[in-house]
């Protein structure tokens, strides 16, 4: 499906011919000059009347099966393409799409800043029954939140941004372009729906993505003082039902986390990973981006993922291992350094 309009309404439609000339690419394949194309959208919830985008292989097998009308792609990727897809062919296919996304939404971040005499909680909000808001709170347009919640001072919530009932969070946090569930705690200074770290290089610089994704949080979770949770560039940032992320990590766009994980500070998961349920991650874990981490893995602390992990896998080390690899590496240069030192 395209970005969920109550966070990012499209500002427009265009035609191919308008695309072509955004993206400064060819046209390939069938064009129908009167489509007016709606939105963009990932290629595994694209349809007929929106756009996407392959600039990664690992992605080919979604891009032959694609519902999409239109896909930003190389020339070497237009064989493959399904009938009836129309192809803008480009050298650059993330940087045309940002272009194509930044048109069709240009004012991603304009959220709620009331200023003078403006209401700090605007008047389309809604607010459960039995809720506290702290002093200094910001909730902007079309907010929901639930009952019996408590919201610390100096908080701020974003248009359309949707709390369950009996949450609790802290002084100095913000939540935008989310949706949480209930009996969430998010300590002080917690940031959900921030923008992911998503840029294409140009030769006039790098070029924003726009993030046009939102952040899912289910019931029964925590989330730790100062930890950031991006939001999604296309797909979702989703974290799984009970569970526990500790202060200062570090969640990029699009991970999904399965219920019932623990990850301990400082961590940083890069965007696109899938990590199953009951993960455990020790302090300081660093996961590369787009990797699948299994069901009931535990990743010692500081160790470095690069790779994928099978469930019920103990791994540790940089790169991550096997713990009992990791040790014997870990002895053999001890032993090495002895003998050396001798």
């Amino acid at each position: 499906m395209p970005p969920d309009p109550r966070f990012f309404p499209a500002a427009g439609t265009f035609s191919i011919g308008e695309l072509a000339e955004l993206a400064e690419a060819t046209v390939e394949g069938p064009a129908t000059t009167d489509r007016l194309y709606t939105n963009v959208a990932v290629l595994d919830e694209a349809d007929a009347t929106t756009v996407s985008f392959l600039d990664n292989r690992s992605y080919v097998g979604q891009y032959r099966e694609t519902k999409a009308g239109c896909c930003i792609v190389e020339r070497k990727f237009v064989s493959e393409a399904p009938d009836g897809m129309t192809c803008l062919v480009t050298e650059t296919p993330y940087l045309a799409y940002a272009r194509v996304a930044g048109a069709f939404h240009p004012d991603v971040e304009d959220t709620y800043c009331p200023v003078g005499s403006d209401p700090l909680i605007h008047p389309s909000a809604q607010i459960g029954s039995g809720s506290v808001i702290g002093l200094g709170t910001i909730i902007g347009p079309n907010v929901e939140i639930g009952s019996d919640c408590r919201i610390g001072t100096n908080s701020y919530f974003g248009d359309g941004v949707r709390i369950g009932d009996r949450c609790r969070i802290g002084p100095l946090s913000s939540v935008r372009f989310a949706s949480i569930g209930s009996d969430v705690s998010l300590f002080a200074g917690v940031k959900v729906g921030e923008q992911g770290f998503g840029f294409a290089g140009s030769p006039d610089g790098a070029v924003t993505i726009p993030q046009l994704g939102r952040v899912l949080i289910d019931d029964y979770v925590e989330i730790g003082a100062n930890a950031t949770i991006d939001r999604g560039a296309g797909p979702d940032t989703v974290i799984g039902a009970g569970t526990r992320i500790d202060n200062l990590v570090q969640i990029g766009h699009n991970v999904q986390i399965g219920k019932g994980c623990i990850i301990v500070a400082q961590t940083g998961i890069a965007g696109s990973c899938k990590i199953g349920n009951g993960v455990q991650m020790g302090g300081q874990v660093g996961v590369a981006g787009h990797l699948n981490i299994a069901d009931g893995v535990r990743i010692a602390a500081q160790s470095g993922v690069i790779r994928d992990v099978e469930g019920g896998s103990t791994v540790g080390g940089t790169p991550a291992v096997p713990l009992r690899d990791h040790f014997r590496r870990v002895a053999v240069l001890a032993r090495l350094a002895r003998d050396k030192g001798r």
